[in-house]
C-alpha cells in the first residue's frame, strides 16, 4: 500500500479510507502499530498484549483486516496476522501541505491516549502538524535541529515545541536508525530550554 500523490489514481482514495480508520480512532493505531513492531501476532497476542478484551481485539483486527492494512498470515488456529506497510502522501484540504502517512506516524496517534503531550498537539495542528513534528523529532534526534528552530519554523511557543519532540521520541527510536551524533545537541537543546 505505496502510493503518492497522484490523483488520478483511484487506489489513492481507497487507500487513504483504508487507513483514515488509524488516524481517527487511537485503540486501532495501537493494534496497527503493535502488529507492526511484532510482525505477526495471534488475537490471544493482542489481547495480553493490549489489554484488550477478547470481543475487542477481535472487533479491532477484523475492522483493520476488512480495511485492508492487516493480512491474514496463516489461516489455521490459532490464525496470525500481520500489518501491511503503509505509505501514502496526502495533502492537507487547504492544499497547503502535503505529509506521509507512515507506520510511526499511525504509532505517534496511537498513543494519544495514553500521552496527553501528543493528544493535546493533534487537537491543536491535526495529524498533518504531528507528521510534521514527527520530521522535527527524527531531524533533533539525529542532532540536526532544535526545540527552538521548531518553534521558528512552525510558529509554535519553545514550551510546546520542546512537549512534543520529548512525547515522540520513544516513536522516534522506534521506527527510525538513529546515530548516537546527535546526543550532544539534544543536550544542549533542553540545556537552552
Amino acid at each position: 500500500m505505496e502510493h503518492t500523490g497522484n490523483p488520478a489514481d483511484g487506489d489513492i482514495v481507497q487507500d487513504f479510507l483504508a487507513v483514515a480508520d488509524l488516524l481517527e480512532e487511537p485503540q486501532l493505531a495501537q493494534l496497527y502499530a503493535y502488529l507492526a513492531r511484532e510482525g505477526e501476532a495471534t488475537v490471544q497476542d493482542v489481547m495480553e498484549d493490549l489489554e484488550l478484551a477478547q470481543g475487542t481485539a477481535y472487533s479491532y483486527v477484523n475492522r483493520l483486516v476488512d480495511a485492508g492494512v492487516v493480512d491474514v498470515t496463516d489461516d489455521e488456529q490459532p490464525r496470525r496476522y500481520a500489518a501491511r506497510e503503509i505509505d501514502l502522501t496526502v495533502t492537507t484540504a487547504a492544499g497547503d501541505r502535503e505529509y506521509t502517512i507512515t507506520p510511526a506516524l499511525i504509532d505517534a496517534v496511537g498513543r494519544r491516549e495514553t500521552d496527553a503531550d501528543i493528544d493535546t498537539y493533534i487537537d491543536r495542528h491535526g495529524v498533518a502538524g504531528l507528521a510534521t513534528a514527527l520530521t522535527y523529532a527524527v531531524a533533533r534526534e539525529r542532532g540536526e535541529v532544535t526545540h527552538r528552530l521548531m518553534a521558528e519554523d512552525l510558529d509554535v511557543s519553545p514550551l510546546a515545541a520542546e512537549m512534543i519532540l520529548q512525547a515522540l521520541r520513544p516513536v522516534v527510536h522506534e521506527h527510525y536508525d538513529i546515530e548516537e551524533a546527535g546526543a550532544g545537541l539534544d543536550e544542549l537543546a533542553i540545556d537552552e530550554f
